[in-house]
């Protein structure tokens, strides 16, 4: 695996610098004070650049409401340091805050153990990764796996249950939405966008990638979606600032629609989510089935 960043101009070098190095000085705190032995002798292994700046196809237009995030990989040492809320709130804050990182950065913390092992099944989120990852800190010693391929007919087996479950589960938040909406229950509407929106995405990357991340942050998802699959950017529109205002106002529902009397949403904007969410699961829909057509050829299986 890489280890430089030359391809990127200077501005995005010195931002990634400094966002690892908020990572690695926020963990050194989050465990400063430790007793147990796992947590005292915790260790940030690795710190890897993935996705569009990696692979060097990103985009930066933030006046047009198009900015390719930063997404990071942190492989720890032990399954609890994986824990966001515990160990990785305060660095996200710091870096979200820091005006010197001009562009969101994401991440997702999984252990070496977890990682192998995704790599030994052949999960081709975690192939790529190590494909085309770039290494901005590493521990010697802790070497990623070999990765083997997965059987075409393994992986289509997987995909399809994947497929059946994550859609079946967005049709069923879309439809609770619009019970709720109607019954004049805006807020819990909101909600159920929400979910919706989180089940599409779950769908597209566990058919498509085998990996969904740990997390309800929709904002990540999807650029986590859209890196990989261009056919999905047009479900939420960004050109316009009522566009942009609107998906944060579905990304915020996750929890300010269940337990903040300060949020509110319209009609006008629920209807314009509602018709967000339902065109993204139909973008979902048809690039899945696209993906299940090429794993079951792959498979010589009939169609």
């Amino acid at each position: 695996m890489r280890s430089d960043v030359d391809h990127l101009p200077a501005r995005q070098q010195a931002e990634l610098k400094r966002a690892a190095q908020t990572l690695i000085d926020e963990f050194v705190q989050a465990i400063a004070n430790a007793t147990q032995p796992w947590k005292k002798n915790g260790k940030i292994l690795k710190i890897i650049l993935f996705g569009s700046y990696a692979r060097n196809d990103w985009v930066d237009e933030p006046e047009n409401g198009y900015q390719s995030d930063f997404d990071l990989l942190i492989i720890v040492s032990h399954p609890d340091l994986t824990d966001i809320a515990d160990y990785w709130y305060i660095a996200e804050d710091k870096i979200l805050r820091d005006e010197t990182i001009g562009r969101p950065v994401n991440i997702i913390v999984h252990t070496l153990d977890e990682v192998n092992k995704a790599l030994q099944r052949g999960e081709y989120f975690w192939v790529d990764i190590a494909r085309d990852g770039i290494l901005l800190y590493e521990l010697p010693g802790h070497a990623l796996s070999a990765p083997q391929p997965l059987t075409a007919n393994d992986a289509y087996e997987m995909a399809a249950a994947y497929y059946v479950d994550w859609l079946g589960k967005t049709d069923s938040a879309i439809k609770l939405a619009a019970f709720a909406a109607q019954e004049g229950e805006l807020k819990d509407a909101a909600f159920l966008l929400h979910q919706a929106t989180e089940r599409a995405y779950a769908c597209y990357l566990l058919v498509c990638t085998f990996y969904f991340p740990r997390s309800h942050n929709i904002k990540f998802l999807r650029s986590l979606a859209e890196d990989k699959e261009a056919r999905l950017i047009p479900a939420w529109p960004r050109a316009a600032r009522i566009e942009r205002r609107r998906f944060e106002l579905v990304k915020r529902a996750y929890v300010e629609a269940r337990y903040s009397d300060a949020y509110a949403i319209e009609v006008a904007d629920l209807d314009a989510i509602t018709d967000a969410v339902t065109r993204l699961r139909m973008l979902v829909e048809t690039v899945c089935r696209d993906r299940l057509d090429a794993l079951r050829a792959a498979a010589g299986l009939p169609g």
